[in-house]
């Protein structure tokens, strides 16, 4: 792997498309997750919703190849295939179980007590949850959203049947460099080392709070 072969990656695809669907994609499928999987969590945590955090985690076992021709189908008759809402959407479905199942864990952990002493200082249940919750499991918080990012940013399945020229994403742009009759190793290996760097760099700048939330309520006392 040489220069050469990252000015080939550049000259010969429009990578940059590529990276910038990524980033859409992965970016709206985490933050969607976030806030519809945030208060999820909360809610089964709170109030012990046990057999709904079981049914989450069925959901979650379901294959992902399984959705694949349903997805295909609705999505097609909506006219929704490549766009950037099927990929969001199909990315979600099997990333937010992911979400809840690892923050359930985090709001568990905070004592009952302090949402009782914030609904008597007049906070409602969303207050209580905004003002008291997320600030106490904000690395858990951070943890889970580099989770769910790195899921929808390697995802290859979905993308392979979801999208097309317009939104294709850096994990079909690579696989579309293996030929046929031969693989030119320079540009994949150059193309394969760019798709990681991204992912790298966002944990290196947030990985105190990596540590903090994946070690949060490990020791008590």
């Amino acid at each position: 792997m040489t220069v050469k072969g990252y000015v080939e990656v550049f000259a010969k695809h429009p990578f940059l498309l590529y990276t910038w669907n990524s980033l859409v994609v992965a970016f709206g499928t985490t933050l969607l997750g976030l806030i519809v999987g945030l208060p999820a969590a909360y809610s089964i945590a709170q109030w012990k919703q046990h057999k709904l955090a079981l049914t989450i985690l069925v959901a979650r076992i379901i294959p992902g190849i399984s959705y694949l021709i349903p997805w295909y189908i609705l999505f097609r008759n909506l006219r929704m295939v490549d766009t950037y809402t099927a990929l969001i959407l199909t990315h979600l479905v099997v990333g937010l179980p992911i979400t809840i199942w690892v923050m359930i864990g985090f709001f568990e952990d905070i004592p009952p007590d302090l949402r009782e002493a914030a609904l008597i200082d007049g906070c409602t249940d969303y207050g209580a949850f905004w003002r008291v919750a997320i600030p106490l499991v904000k690395p858990g918080v951070v943890a889970t959203a580099i989770l769910a990012f790195i899921f929808s940013w390697n995802n290859f399945l979905f993308s392979v049947i979801l999208a097309g020229r317009n939104t294709r994403t850096l994990p079909i742009a690579v696989f579309n460099m293996i030929g046929y009759e031969e693989i030119n190793w320079g540009p994949l290996a150059a193309a394969a080392t760019l798709i990681t760097l991204p992912v790298i760099l966002l944990t290196l700048i947030i990985q105190r709070h990596i540590v903090t939330g994946l070690t949060f309520g490990a020791v008590k006392g």
